[in-house]
């Protein structure tokens, strides 16, 4: 039975609404990496890239995804979309649950973000950089996941239907 559900993917996939909802119907606590990352640095995502580069965001991202696969309870986890890149978190992801790559195509998840602003990676041309940031990360999410969703043209309550679908999860059932 599966006790931890782990959604990556790109900025823009809907991991955290897809996370709140599924959680919700599950009536399982969630977390999201990045709102845990704000909430213990007490910084914005492009306040901790300004004042610690992007390494000392990735060590926050990687601190906070330990913490969230460590408990021994049933959990909804959105994963920063970047938390791939470590070889350390990748091994944890593949270990620690179900793993659900929400997939999107790049010019999707371009219109989603819109400007970029308040996501420090996709500078002036978010549309170009997404499509960059794809190409490096897809072989990695491919590798951690146990499931992928096509999310390009569905809402995200159809996307929670895939999971507990593809999961075999009931709501109110527990590992």
């Amino acid at each position: 039975m599966v006790d931890r559900i782990i959604l990556v993917g790109m900025m823009g996939a809907g991991k955290t609404t897809t996370g709140r909802l599924l959680a919700d119907r599950l009536d399982w606590p969630y977390l999201d990496s990045d709102e845990q990352v704000v909430a213990e640095t007490g910084r914005t995502v492009p306040e901790l890239f300004a004042e610690r580069g992007e390494a000392g965001f990735r060590a926050e991202e990687e601190r906070v995804l330990t913490d969230a696969l460590s408990g021994d309870r049933p959990v909804v986890v959105s994963a920063a979309g970047g938390v791939v890149l470590s070889p350390a978190n990748r091994d944890l992801l593949a270990h620690s649950g179900t793993v659900v790559w929400l997939r999107a195509d790049p010019g999707v998840l371009a219109g989603r973000v819109g400007d970029g602003v308040g996501r420090p990676l996709l500078d002036d041309d978010p549309a170009a950089a997404l499509s960059a940031l794809y190409e490096v990360r897809r072989p990695f999410y491919q590798s951690v996941a146990h499931v992928v969703i096509d999310v390009d043209h569905l809402a995200p309550g159809e996307v929670v239907e895939r999971i507990l679908a593809e999961t075999g999860l009931r709501p109110g059932e527990t590992a």
